[in-house]
């Protein structure tokens, strides 16, 4: 059993998309190492919730004690290249133009949120600096150690998570994540800044496609994704 905590909230009533597809993917690793992998979101994630896992050959699904999916993973693939590198410069001016500022449609959300103090959420504010990327510095609080030193899957993955929405601009049409395909290559390391970078690959109709990466200032990969954003009604995700 599982529940996720109230912390971890992308809109006000339901769980981070990165951070609960990294749940779910820290499940299937464990059942399976091999990655990258894929999880894709069934539901918006309860929060506070007892949830209960469901582990096949091929698959892990999270679910509701209703039978109800949350969200599945299994082994995936990456289609496009990781974005590329971004230097101090860079993400410094990504961090200035962050778009959040001004109108942001989930500013309690655990990874973006402007009303998260640190060590709450994890304050990752992606704004454009042009060649249709977003990028923005990740600083590693120590109150996100996972006993080690490092941060675990869940809380990599949402770091890896919104820098894609905001490349497709969260503040113009409101989304939720769909799917995410993502590798963490190392752990982060708690009081080490990260360069995060966004950005938007393509648009279908309400889909958005999006890629991400986490670099450390040398230029070394951490980990990458890949997602698909669905633009929603913001009136029916605020409560």
């Amino acid at each position: 059993m599982v529940t996720i905590p109230r912390q971890f909230n992308g809109p006000p009533a339901s769980g981070n998309g990165g951070w609960v597809s990294g749940l779910i993917a820290a499940a299937r690793l464990a059942q399976d190492p091999r990655g990258p992998v894929t999880a894709r979101l069934r539901m918006p994630p309860p929060l506070e919730t007892p949830l209960a896992w469901e582990h096949a050959p091929q698959e892990s699904r999270l679910e509701t004690h209703g039978g109800a999916v949350v969200g599945t993973a299994t082994t995936g693939s990456f289609v496009r290249e990781a974005p590329p590198f971004v230097d101090a410069s860079g993400v410094e001016a990504g961090l200035a133009a962050y778009p959040g500022f001004h109108t942001h449609p989930f500013d309690q959300c655990f990874t973006c949120g402007t009303d998260r103090e640190e060590g709450d959420g994890l304050r990752i504010f992606s704004g454009p600096i042009g060649n249709g990327l977003t990028a923005a510095p990740w600083h590693v609080h120590a109150g996100f150690d996972d006993g080690d030193g490092q941060v675990g899957v869940p809380v990599t993955w949402a770091a890896l998570d919104c820098p894609g929405g905001w490349a497709a601009d969260f503040s113009v049409q409101p989304m939720l994540l769909g799917t995410m395909t993502a590798e963490v290559l190392s752990a982060p390391q708690v009081g080490r800044t990260y360069h995060c970078v966004g950005r938007l690959a393509a648009t279908e109709g309400r889909k958005f496609f999006t890629d991400t990466a986490v670099y450390t200032p040398d230029g070394e990969l951490v980990g990458r994704a890949e997602q698909i954003w669905i633009q929603v009604d913001l009136a029916s995700h605020s409560g």
